[in-house]
């Protein structure tokens, strides 16, 4: 990845926007785009409620804007600490932000409130969650990273986005189980993704959920929320609880192989992607029965 410049030349902006791009790590888009599409799905009733244009709105800047926001302000106060982050020599980039960057990742946070300004006021308290921890996960004062198990909590806010999709659509709250369920699925996902970063946090002074308990225990702990999660969902129905099911198992599963945890890591887009497809169509097929659009 090239160096971002501060020319003013068309070469320096494309740099800028290809960092962007590559800051906002679309492996990951789907993380908080995602959540969209099943919240979406789950809180229809009839085929119109799917193509609301506030759907549209809420599903674009979380693919997009809401990641530049979210990974901008993680690598700008992250600066420092990812200069012993081997992810970051390959798959990731390290901070290398100029004035105007800066200034695209803060235009990202204003959309976000824009964004919230086209939906109903009781979806308002889900997406404002989503913009103070986006923020504080990273940002003095708070910095939850920094904070064993307040880093793992405070990553519920990639559900958030889902749920006020499901409360534009539905014109509700979701099941409170529902929430607790997807809240217990995110601390999970963010201790896991911690594994493999457990010796550079402690090599660089970062304290966090999987430095505070060793790789052994961190297992424990994860496959304890995707469980707990599983179980949550499996009380709202029984069917997304046999799905998340899949989470502790494998877990479990690589606890106990050979597969190093940091190649693991990089299953999961795939993973989450299948098992979201899944609900979504679930979703859909209640709406529309599968029979009905078989040839």
């Amino acid at each position: 990845m090239s160096t971002v410049t501060d020319g003013s030349d068309s070469n320096g902006l494309v740099d800028r926007l290809t960092y962007l791009l590559v800051l906002s790590r679309p492996r990951f888009w789907f993380y908080l785009a995602g959540p969209i599409v099943v919240g979406v799905a789950v809180g229809a009733s009839t085929v119109d409620e799917l193509f609301l244009p506030t759907n549209f709105a809420l599903f674009g800047y979380f693919l997009l804007p809401a990641n530049v926001l979210l990974y901008g302000v993680n690598d700008i106060f992250d600066a420092e600490v990812d200069t012993e982050n081997p992810k970051k020599d390959d798959r990731e980039v390290r901070w290398q932000g100029d004035r105007l960057v800066t200034a695209a990742v803060i235009l990202c946070g204003v959309l976000g409130v824009g964004a919230a300004g086209l939906t109903p006021p009781a979806a308002w308290p889900w997406l404002a969650g989503f913009l103070f921890l986006a923020v504080e996960y990273s940002a003095p004062p708070l910095r939850f990273k920094t904070t064993p198990f307040l880093d793992s909590i405070s990553n519920g806010l990639y559900i958030l986005p889902g749920i006020a999709a499901y409360v534009v659509v539905a014109g509700t709250q979701p099941p409170l189980l529902a929430v607790a369920g997807a809240w217990l699925w995110t601390m999970g996902m963010h201790t896991f993704s911690a594994i493999p970063d457990i010796e550079p946090d402690r090599a660089a002074g970062i304290r966090t959920t999987a430095t505070a308990l060793g790789e052994r225990r961190t297992y424990g702990y994860v496959a304890a929320c995707w469980l707990a999660a599983a179980l949550a969902f499996g009380v709202v129905d029984f069917r997304l609880g046999a799905l998340l099911a899949v989470y502790p198992a494998f877990v479990a599963w690589v606890a106990g192989s050979s597969v190093a945890v940091g190649r693991a890591y990089w299953w999961f887009p795939a993973l989450n992607t299948a098992v979201g497809t899944l609900i979504t169509l679930g979703a859909l097929w209640e709406i529309v029965p599968l029979w009905e659009v078989l040839p």
